[in-house]
C-alpha cells in the first residue's frame, strides 16, 4: 500500500486486514474481526479484554498490578482496581461500582463543565472586559473635563494663582494614572483569567476527544474557581468645586479636588446555575396590605401561576386550564390530554404549561398548545408540582395505597432526587394528597403539608431546616395550610384556610406577619409576581386577588 494513502484506507483488522474490524482488545491495543477473535484469546501469556471497537479505551490497566486489566471502580479510593487488588485487604469491605458507567458519568460532568466555561463562564469575564475597556475609553475625556473646569477657573484669577492651578493639575495628572493603574491591573487579572477558562475549555475537549481513561479519571473540575467572579472596582471620578473669586484665602475659594474614591462590589452579573442566586434589594413589608386588582373567573380555583407579570394561568375543579390578562380577559384555554380535573399547575422556565394528572398518573407540558407527557408513574400518583429556577420539576406524590408520601425533583423524564425520611429515618411529610410546593430563592423546598398542619422545609439536599406549625397570637383555628409561594426576600407566604389569611415566614421559619385585611375567603393556591405582587386563588368564590404587600 503507498503509505501516502494509508491515511485514507478503512480500518483493517490486524491480524488478517479484514476491513472495519468491529472488536478491539485493550489490553494488546489490536483491531480484531470476529473470525480472528478466538485466535487472539489463544494466546493464554496475556490477559486478554475484547470489546466492541466503539468502546476501546475503555478498560484501563492497573497501576498497581503490571499487565491487569481493570474491571471496577472502588467508590472510597475512587479508582480504577483490577482482580488482584480485590484480593487484597486494602479494598476490604469497599464498594466496588460499574467502571463503565463511572467513566460516563465522568465524561458527563466533563461536558458540563465544558459546556458552563464555553457558554457561560468565559463569555461573563469578556463581558466585564468590554466594560472596562468602555471605561478607559471615555477616561481620557472625562479627566480632560476636569483640567479644563481647573483651567478656566485659573485664568480669572491673578498672576500669583497659578501656583495653585499648576497644583492641581498635578493632583489630576496623578489620580488619572492611578485611577488607570487600577483599571489596567483590573483588566489584566480579568484577562487572565479569561486566558485560563479558555486553556481549560482546551483541555477538556481533549480530554473527551481523546477518550483517555487515565485523564478522564484524574480530571478534577475547575468550575468552581471560575463562577466566583472578582470583585468589581469601583473609582468615582473627582470632582471640581467652583468657589467665587475672592481675595482671601485664595487657596480654599479656588476650588478644591474630591479624592479618588475607590470602593469594591460585586459585579452585577449572575452565572446561570443554582448556586449563583443574586440578593435583591431588601423591601419592607407594609403595615397594611392593599388589594390592588381582582379577577372573577367564573369557576372554582385552586392554583394560580404567573406566564408574566401581566398574564396569569389557573386550574380548578375541570378540565380547562385558562390563561387570562391581568384585566380579567380570557385569552386561552386547554383541555387536559384525558379529560380529567389537573390537580395543580406551573410555569417553566421557558413559558410552558406544566399540569399534573392524578388520573393517569402522568406529569404533561403543553408546548404550543400540544400537550405532551413528560413524567409517567408507577405505583405512585402525582398532585402538586412547581418548577426549580434550574428548569427542574418537583412534584409531590403519595403512594398507591395512601402510605408513603414524597418529594421528586425530575430533569426532564429523568429523576434526579427523592426526599421523603429525615435523618433519623422518619417520614418528612403526611400521607395526604394536598401539598403545594414552591421552591425558595435560597434552593431550599418548601411543602404546605395540609394534613400534617405544618410546611415542612428542607434544604437542596433534602435536609430538614425546620416545620412551622402555626403562630396563634391572632389565629383562632388551627392553622391549616394549603397554597405556598415565596418572593424575592426568600420569605414565604402560606394560605391558612382555617383563619382566612396569609401568613408570611423568613427564609428561617420565623413569623412575620399575617394578611387578613383584604377580605379574603376560601384560600387556595399562592404565587407572586416578578414585581413581588401576591396573586391568590379564592376556591368558592372563583376569584384572583392581587395584593401589594411589599
Amino acid at each position: 500500500m503507498d503509505p501516502r494513502l494509508s491515511a485514507q484506507d478503512v480500518l483493517r483488522c490486524d491480524l488478517c486486514e479484514t476491513p472495519v474490524p468491529p472488536m478491539y482488545c485493550d489490553s494488546c491495543h489490536v483491531k480484531l474481526c470476529k473470525a480472528c477473535v478466538g485466535e487472539h484469546l489463544s494466546d493464554l501469556s496475556k490477559e486478554h479484554k475484547v470489546v466492541p471497537y466503539k468502546q476501546k479505551g475503555t478498560t484501563p490497566k492497573c497501576p498497581t498490578h503490571v499487565g491487569k486489566l481493570c474491571e471496577f471502580h472502588c467508590k472510597e479510593c475512587d479508582l480504577p482496581v483490577c482482580s488482584l487488588c480485590l484480593t487484597s485487604n486494602f479494598h476490604k469491605g469497599h464498594t466496588l461500582l460499574n467502571l463503565l458507567e463511572i467513566m460516563k458519568t465522568k465524561q458527563k460532568a466533563i461536558q458540563k463543565d465544558l459546556d458552563e466555561l464555553s457558554n457561560s463562564v468565559c463569555p461573563k469575564y469578556e463581558e466585564i472586559a468590554e466594560e472596562i475597556e468602555r471605561e478607559k475609553t471615555n477616561l481620557e475625556k472625562q479627566y480632560k473635563k476636569l483640567t479644563t473646569a481647573v483651567i478656566t477657573q485659573g485664568e480669572d484669577w491673578h498672576r500669583e494663582i497659578n501656583i495653585i492651578v499648576n497644583k492641581q493639575k498635578s493632583e489630576i495628572d496623578e489620580m488619572k494614572t492611578k485611577h488607570l493603574a487600577i483599571l489596567n491591573k483590573q483588566e489584566n487579572e480579568i484577562k487572565q483569567i479569561i486566558s485560563e477558562v479558555k486553556q481549560c475549555i482546551v483541555d477538556l475537549e481533549k480530554i473527551l476527544d481523546s477518550k483517555d481513561v487515565s485523564l478522564t479519571s484524574a480530571y478534577n473540575s475547575r468550575n468552581a474557581k471560575f463562577r466566583s467572579l472578582p470583585l468589581k472596582v469601583n473609582v468615582s471620578l473627582p470632582r471640581f468645586s467652583l468657589q467665587k473669586i475672592s481675595a482671601d484665602n485664595l487657596n480654599q475659594i479656588f476650588g478644591s479636588l474630591s479624592a479618588l474614591s475607590i470602593t469594591t462590589e460585586e459585579h452585577g452579573y449572575t452565572m446561570e446555575t443554582p448556586e449563583a442566586v443574586s440578593c435583591p434589594p431588601v423591601k419592607p413589608l407594609l403595615d397594611e396590605p392593599e388589594l390592588i386588582a381582582t379577577i372573577n373567573t367564573g369557576f372554582k380555583i385552586c392554583s394560580v401561576t404567573c406566564l408574566s407579570d401581566e398574564e396569569i394561568w389557573t386550574c380548578g375543579n375541570d378540565k380547562i386550564m385558562k390563561l387570562y390578562k391581568r384585566q380579567g380577559k380570557l385569552m386561552k384555554s386547554i383541555k387536559t390530554k384525558s379529560g380529567n380535573t389537573p390537580d395543580d399547575i406551573a410555569v417553566t422556565r421557558s413559558g410552558d404549561l406544566v399540569y399534573t394528572d392524578p388520573g393517569t398518573r402522568t406529569v404533561n407540558i403543553v408546548k404550543n398548545d400540544q400537550i405532551q407527557e413528560v413524567i409517567r408513574l408507577q405505583g405512585w400518583i402525582p398532585h402538586n408540582v412547581c418548577s426549580t429556577s434550574s428548569g427542574d420539576l418537583l412534584v409531590t406524590m403519595v403512594s398507591d395505597a395512601e402510605e408513603q408520601s414524597k418529594v421528586v425533583c425530575y430533569s426532564g423524564s429523568t429523576e434526579k432526587q427523592t426526599i421523603q425520611f429525615d435523618s433519623k429515618g422518619k417520614p418528612l411529610y403526611s400521607t395526604g394528597n394536598i401539598k403545594y410546593i414552591s421552591e425558595n430563592r435560597n434552593l431550599d423546598i418548601c411543602v404546605a403539608d395540609w394534613e400534617a398542619k405544618a410546611v415542612v422545609v428542607v434544604n437542596q439536599t433534602g435536609k430538614l431546616r425546620f416545620r412551622y406549625t402555626g403562630h396563634t397570637s391572632t389565629a383562632t383555628k388551627l392553622f391549616k395550610p394549603l397554597g405556598i409561594t415565596t418572593d424575592s426576600q426568600s420569605q414565604i407566604l402560606t394560605a391558612d384556610l382555617s383563619n382566612h389569611c396569609i401568613r408570611i415566614l423568613d427564609q428561617d421559619g420565623q413569623f412575620l406577619c399575617y394578611i387578613d385585611n383584604c377580605d379574603l375567603w376560601s384560600l387556595w393556591g399562592l404565587c407572586v409576581d416578578t414585581r413581588d405582587n401576591l396573586l391568590v386563588a379564592e376556591y368558592a368564590s372563583g376569584k384572583v386577588k392581587k395584593i401589594k404587600y411589599m
